[in-house]
């Protein structure tokens, strides 16, 4: 059963939400700016508020993080109520504790207590990126692209089919909620490495640096628009690859926190022109094949080309095929996914992709 809902979720009338057993999933994006109180106090006010879960340490911990949940905690619920806010990668932890989220639910069986989602627009926009994952991909994650272009209303409503599920879920749309018309979506940081307005328009490639040896900022002031290492050489390096609308300064930092925290690295600061619309999948590939030629010391963990999911992007990363096949690729699979996208979309503007 799925149901998208117009009115706020305090409108709701159900009888799991009026009288049942709630459980709250949420992150600090579950303000709610109309009433001045945080979602999961509605149903503490009803006095039937069972638990919360919510991210293991505080929402500005330098290191990245995750929501802790299990069977045994979910058992007995009558609903659960999801609220954060995604930033429109795959890539992103609490979306995927959203999707381990459902799989429990899933098989839980005739448990299952009801799935309600809270909508937030998305801050990355409709913008399509990438291509759909492939077998090896890593644990929780739909077939989306890196950049996908929907809210978690719409991934939760794809998801909820790809699994099979049969419990019932409910979209809470974001244009009944007051806080997508209060603030802006980056308002209120949706993870500590996801701090403002160019964060999500980095973070579909950026998110890749995480399982390299190059640091993309984590642990500064600016995740994702920095990214350096001690061994490069900016002043050395006059062929590092640019995008269009893109400047690529030289820069150096300290990381006050995860890789190369306390060492001073070198390398880019990645600076978007006004209005320009970034594919940052692509310009990151470019980059780490040009690292990959250029510093003998650069490589990528073993969980990288899970994250990446996609052979024929690998393949151009070992130098086996050009950047043109593969810039042709991707627009295919861009479309692709388009096409897919269409049977999800619960609002009017649709996903498209950088021409």
């Amino acid at each position: 059963m799925f149901s998208f809902r117009t009115t706020p979720l305090r409108e709701q009338m159900d009888k799991a939400l009026m009288d049942g057993r709630v459980g709250c999933f949420c992150t600090q994006n579950c303000w709610d700016t109309a009433r001045g109180c945080f979602m999961y106090d509605l149903f503490r006010e009803r006095r039937n508020l069972e638990i919360i879960f919510s991210p293991r340490d505080t929402e500005l911990t330098p290191l990245t993080n995750h929501i802790d949940f299990s069977a045994e905690r979910l058992k007995g619920l009558d609903a659960v109520v999801v609220e954060i806010q995604d930033v429109g990668s795959r890539y992103f932890n609490y979306t995927k504790d959203v999707f381990s989220l459902m799989e429990m639910l899933e098989d839980m069986g005739e448990d299952a207590p009801s799935l309600y989602i809270v909508d937030h627009i998305n801050p990355a926009g409709r913008i399509v990126e990438g291509s759909m994952p492939e077998e090896l991909r890593e644990p929780h994650v739909p077939k989306v692209p890196h950049r996908h272009g929907l809210t978690l209303g719409e991934l939760a409503n794809l998801y909820h089919h790809e699994i099979g599920a049969k419990y019932a879920l409910h979209v809470i749309s974001a244009m009944a909620m007051d806080i997508n018309k209060d603030i802006l979506p980056w308002t209120i940081a949706p993870a500590s490495d996801i701090p403002g307005l160019f964060t999500c328009d980095m973070y579909s490639g950026g998110g890749l640096w995480n399982n390299t040896n190059v640091s993309p900022g984590i642990g500064t002031a600016r995740p994702y628009e920095y990214i350096g290492a001690p061994f490069i050489k900016p002043a050395a390096d006059r062929n590092v690859p640019s995008a269009d609308s893109v400047l690529m300064r030289p820069c150096s930092f300290t990381p006050g926190a995860g890789k190369y925290q306390g060492e001073k690295c070198f390398g880019y600061q990645i600076m978007l022109e006004p209005t320009v619309e970034y594919h940052s999948l692509l310009h990151t590939l470019t980059l780490i094949r040009h690292f990959k030629e250029t510093y003998p010391e650069f490589c990528w963990d073993e969980g990288f080309e899970r994250k990446l999911s996609d052979s024929t992007l690998f393949s151009y990363l070992q130098g086996e095929i050009t950047e043109e096949v593969m810039r042709e690729y991707v627009k295919g699979e861009e479309q692709k996914w388009i096409r897919k996208a269409k049977k999800y979309i619960l609002y009017e503007n649709q996903p498209y992709r950088i021409k």
